[in-house]
């Protein structure tokens, strides 16, 4: 043989063993192919010990695959690996995604790249990415099973059936890519997330000291527990690093730290450290870090409804709020229902503003407060402008009814007429609901100075009720002069919104405002714990139903 013609069949034979080594052995591709088929034709498939959840999808999935591996590209499976081990920075927990299972898939496939993944490892990958997608975006916990009032809304992302998203994000070019744009991203949860990291960071390091419990103390004191105060608040930001730890006079810089730390924590803010902010100082970093994941799987299952113009409010803070383009426009303080009356978790739609409302008094009310009432003063309900009217509807004199023979129910409605006593105030939002709940003025305006506020019997009190009116109206017409019109003829008026604008009711316990700082609130209905133990409990699959056959292909 001619040397050239030796050396060419030499370079040809080293360029096709090179080209091996950097591409997958397809010989095995059919074996692969028909193990993955048969195992997602058994029902209650197990792998390494876990189950399958989402079986249905994934062999949809790989159905329309030819039952083909998806899994075979190592960088790909490194990718997932990673975005598993940040489960937590979501308040999530990597076990949950088989994470060890999934280390020892990738370390065979590094021990040898060419060799074609087995068929339950693809399979187990597949599973895994599921589950982190499915959580990322709709939460590991399904609300309506905790609390059947939740209907927030919870669709497919764009409308389309799971397994097209499965595929979709098997086929992109980056799985944090796809992940951030089907999961939130807003800023009140990447707010959340950032404190989660930070308050981890804080338990690493051993949390903060305790304060010894005593009597209240206030600028000017000198007392050793001033000592501990500081090395708790220091801790957390409040009083700032190098601050002098070991004094024991409560000077102004102290005063200035406890109100900071007051109204982080819903507190009332007069600068004293009594039993309340002892108590808030004292709860474990353990406690505020369980609050910031429950709040981050709450906000996953409120993501879906952002809208352009959105009322919200959060229950555990007493606060009320109207976003506009994702951006806070608006606060005002609220009152929400009692822990035995309290206010539900849920959305709706609010359709009109009613100013100089009548209030119908609801059955409960007035079997528990208003009949009671009645028994104790025959003047009662002359005293508060409220009616009494047949089944016939009409108008009946209070002091002809023998009101000692009724201990539940009465056979009349009782109404009260507009004025300054009617319990709805001047003005109040519907949103129709099957609780019978909606946002109203108060004549009782003194009760937004509490710092705990849960004085109602299920509906939302807020402060500025005019303020808002103006605002969702967005009208010329209806500006602060010619709402007070309205409100000083004392006749009862509604007026429809242009188009419906959602209301959304939340329980978040951790939040941040509009500077980014942390606020924590205290468990009001006692909702945390039930959250908490869903999240650390099994993982289950429940995708939502798609709306309609049509897909929106990206």
């Amino acid at each position: 043989m001619r040397p050239t013609l030796k050396i060419l069949l030499i370079c040809i034979a080293c360029c096709s063993a090179a080209a091996s080594a950097q591409s997958p052995a397809r010989g095995d591709l059919p074996a692969v192919q028909s193990e993955i088929r048969s195992l997602l034709e058994t029902p209650g498939i197990v792998i390494e010990g876990e189950k399958i959840l989402a079986e249905d999808i994934v062999r949809e999935t790989y159905e329309e695959n030819d039952f083909r591996p998806f899994w075979n590209d190592t960088g790909n499976i490194r990718e997932l690996i990673l975005l598993i081990d940040k489960a937590p920075e979501h308040g999530l927990t990597p076990e949950d995604y088989s994470i060890e299972q999934l280390r020892r898939v990738l370390a065979v496939r590094e021990r040898d790249p060419t060799a074609m993944i087995k068929a339950e490892a693809d399979i187990m990958l597949t599973e895994s990415l599921l589950r982190y997608a499915y959580h990322r975006r709709l939460g590991k916990v399904t609300a309506s099973t905790l609390d059947p009032n939740i209907n927030y809304k919870r669709d497919a992302f764009r409308n389309q059936p799971f397994k097209e998203t499965l595929r979709q994000l098997l086929e992109a070019h980056s799985l944090q890519g796809y992940i951030d744009l089907v999961a939130p991203s807003g800023p009140y949860y990447k707010g959340v997330e950032s404190w989660l990291q930070r308050y981890r960071q804080l338990a690493v390091a051993g949390g903060w000291p305790p304060v010894a419990e005593g009597p209240t103390l206030r600028l000017g004191d000198a007392d050793p527990r001033v000592a501990q105060i500081r090395a708790r608040l220091v801790v957390t930001g409040e009083l700032p690093q190098g601050s002098d730890t070991g004094s024991t006079l409560f000077d102004e810089e102290l005063k200035k730290a406890v109100l900071e730390f007051q109204y982080l924590h819903g507190l009332e803010e007069d600068g004293l450290v009594g039993r309340g902010t002892v108590a808030a100082m004292n709860v474990p970093v353990e406690v505020r870090i369980g609050q910031l994941r429950v709040s981050l799987e709450r906000l996953r299952w409120v993501n879906q409804e952002a809208a352009q113009t959105l009322v919200a409010v959060n229950i555990a803070s007493f606060k009320a709020f109207l976003f506009r383009d994702g951006e806070m426009a608006w606060s005002t303080r609220a009152m929400v229902g009692k822990d035995y009356r309290r206010t539900p978790i849920f959305r709706g739609d609010m359709q009109y503003i009613e100013f100089n409302p009548t209030w119908t008094i609801p059955p409960t009310i007035l079997r528990q407060d208003t009949l009671p009432s009645i028994k104790h003063d025959p003047d009662y309900l002359a005293s508060k402008n409220i009616r009494v009217i047949d089944s016939s509807g009409k108008f009946v004199d209070p002091k002809t009814v023998h009101w000692e023979q009724y201990t539940g129910g009465v056979p009349y409605t009782l109404r009260q007429d507009p004025g300054p006593e009617n319990a709805l105030g001047i003005v109040k939002f519907i949103f129709p609901n099957k609780h019978s709940v909606f946002l109203h003025d108060t004549p009782h305006r003194e009760l937004f100075d509490r710092p705990e506020r849960a004085f109602s019997s299920g509906c939302i009190r807020i402060q500025n009720p005019l303020e808002l009116a103006e605002l969702l109206l967005n009208d010329e017409q209806y500006r602060e002069p010619a709402l007070l019109s309205i409100v000083n003829s004392r006749e009862t008026r509604r007026i429809n919104l242009k188009t419906p604008i959602p209301v959304v009711i939340v329980y978040l316990t951790a939040s941040i405002d509009e500077d980014g700082n942390v606020l924590f609130y205290k468990d009001i209905y006692d909702m945390d714990a039930g959250v908490l133990r869903a999240l650390d409990g099994p993982v289950t699959i429940d995708p939502p139903t798609v709306a309609s056959r049509r897909v929106n292909r990206p």
